[in-house]
C-alpha cells in the first residue's frame, strides 16, 4: 500500500481551530443533527470500508444524506477533514494505554499491540504521510501517555522521542507487510500460499545447484507465517534492545 494522502495539507490554522473547538462554529445547521463529529465519524467509516480513494466531500455528504455544499459550512475540505479524521482514530484506547505506573516495557507492549489493532481497524492509515502531523487533542493524549511511560527509565528527552518514532516505524512497516499481502490476495484471487507454490518446481531446481546453500539449508517451514511471528519476535528484540539503552542509562546515573 502506497502513500496517497499526506497530513497537514490543508489550511493548518483551520485544522488546529477545528481540532481543538476553537473555531466559530456555524450558527444553525443546514439539516438538524449534523455535526462536525458526525461527519468526521462518516468519513472514517468510509476509509474503513473503501480506502482513502473513496473519500470525497461529495461521498460524506451522500452517506449522511445532505448536499455537499452542507459540510463546507463545518470543515474547509478534504485536506483538513483528514486532519480531523487521524485524530478521531486516535482516540485513547484504556487497553494501549495502561498506567504508565506498570513499568515502562508493559506500557509500551500495550502500546504496540494497540497500534497493531489500530492498523487492522484502518487499514488507511500507512496510506498517509503523516511527517508533519497536525496535534490534535487525541494524538497529545496518546503521545502524552507514552512520555510518561517512559520517565525514571534514564533516557534524555531527544532519546525518549527516538525511542517513540523507532517503534512507530517498526509498528507501521510490520503493518504494511500484512496488508499489502492481503491486499495481492484480494487484487488477484490468488492466495499466498499459492503464489509460492507455484515458484516451487524452478527455486528446488535452482537450490539443487549449490549457488544457495546457506537459503537451501532452510527448514521447509522457514517462510510459514501469518505475520503474527513476525510482530512478536521484532517486538522483544525492539523491547530488548530499549532495555538494554535503559540499563545502560541508569548504570551511568548510578554511578559514583
Amino acid at each position: 500500500m502506497t502513500t496517497t494522502e499526506h497530513s497537514g495539507g490543508g489550511d493548518i490554522s483551520r485544522s488546529l481551530e477545528l481540532l481543538w473547538g476553537l473555531g466559530e462554529r456555524p450558527s444553525r445547521g443546514p439539516k438538524p443533527g449534523l455535526t462536525l463529529e458526525r461527519i468526521v465519524t462518516t468519513a472514517v467509516a468510509v476509509a474503513d470500508s473503501d480506502g482513502l480513494g473513496a473519500l470525497s466531500m461529495r461521498r460524506v455528504a451522500t452517506d449522511l444524506g445532505v448536499g455537499t455544499m452542507s459540510l463546507y459550512r463545518y470543515v474547509p475540505g478534504k485536506a483538513e477533514l483528514l486532519d480531523l479524521m487521524l485524530d478521531k482514530v486516535a482516540e485513547f484506547d484504556a487497553d494501549a494505554h495502561p498506567d504508565p505506573a506498570v513499568g515502562w516495557r508493559p506500557a509500551m507492549e500495550a502500546l504496540a499491540r494497540g497500534s497493531r489493532r489500530q492498523y487492522q481497524r484502518h487499514p488507511w492509515l500507512l496510506q498517509v504521510d503523516q511527517a508533519r502531523p497536525l496535534l490534535g487533542p487525541n494524538a497529545l493524549d496518546s503521545l502524552e501517555h507514552s512520555v510518561r511511560a517512559l520517565a525514571g527509565t534514564g533516557l534524555t528527552d531527544r532519546e525518549k522521542m527516538h525511542v517513540l518514532v523507532t517503534f512507530g516505524g517498526f509498528l507501521a512497516g510490520v503493518a504494511r507487510t500484512e496488508l499489502n499481502a492481503a491486499l495481492a490476495e484480494k487484487r488477484t484471487g490468488i492466495s499466498n500460499a499459492d503464489f509460492w507454490q507455484s515458484q516451487e518446481p524452478v527455486l528446488s531446481k535452482v537450490m539443487l545447484s549449490g549457488r544457495y546453500p546457506a537459503l537451501a539449508a532452510l527448514d521447509e517451514d522457514t517462510f510459514a507465517d501469518d505475520g503474527t511471528s513476525v510482530f512478536e519476535l521484532g517486538l522483544t528484540a525492539l523491547l530488548d534492545g530499549f532495555e538494554a539503552l535503559i540499563a545502560a542509562r541508569t548504570a551511568r546515573t548510578d554511578a559514583p
